[in-house]
């Protein structure tokens, strides 16, 4: 008998915790419709290029090494009318046709700010600065390709890659998601060892909730 009251006390306390996690799920679902958070929206505002080279890879034959200063002024938005966002993470990196150009050992990326709370219809302009010091781009077609557009001179297509960790905050209700940015820049090469180039876009980038 008491075996069989133990059990019905964990059936009982079993359905309890179902009962109330649906009864969570349902509120969760009722502020969300009502709050109607809305996608992020990213564009870039600005990108400088400078410090560009490209030689040889010294680790492969095949591959080409590339040391670059890369600046971008990245544009973050809440088109949210009820919602505010808490940005808790952006980790962000270069890439060239699939190449990354950013990878932690030779490389670094640094935002600012590196953490930030977003009110509802607001805009937020994050800083992200990259340097590259002798990154090997590996293949033939990748690293080749590279090399001719640095020396043709005119400009340089990379892509911008930003995954974010981000709270949807409405009442006392946080809803964790985790957007990706993904933007294609096509910035200038500088005309002269130590120039700049400058781009001045405003183009919209893509954005992916994984």
């Amino acid at each position: 008998m008491s075996g069989s009251g133990s059990r019905s006390r964990e059936k009982t306390c079993c359905g309890r915790c179902c009962t109330l996690l649906v009864s969570l799920g349902v509120v969760v679902l009722i502020y969300w419709a009502i709050f109607q958070p809305h996608q992020i929206r990213a564009r870039v505002d600005y990108a400088e290029l400078s410090n560009l080279t490209v030689s040889n890879s010294s680790s492969s034959a095949a591959a080409v090494a590339v040391s670059y200063h890369v600046a971008v002024n990245l544009s973050l938005y809440n088109p949210s009318k009820r919602v505010n966002i808490y940005y808790d993470t952006l980790d962000a990196e270069l890439r060239y046709r699939g190449a990354v150009l950013s990878p932690d050992a030779t490389a670094t990326a640094a935002a600012s700010p590196a953490e930030f709370y977003q009110r509802r219809k607001a805009e937020q302009v994050v800083s992200l600065v990259f340097d590259g010091k002798g990154v090997a781009v590996p293949g033939d077609d990748v690293g080749k390709q590279l090399e001719r557009e640095v020396k043709a001179g005119v400009k340089l297509d990379v892509e911008l890659h930003v995954d974010a960790r981000v709270r949807y905050v409405f009442g006392s209700i946080k809803i964790r998601q985790k957007p990706t940015v993904w933007c294609a820049l096509s910035i200038p090469v500088p005309s002269t060892a130590g120039g700049m180039g400058i781009l001045g876009s405003g183009d919209w980038c893509w954005v992916k909730y994984r």
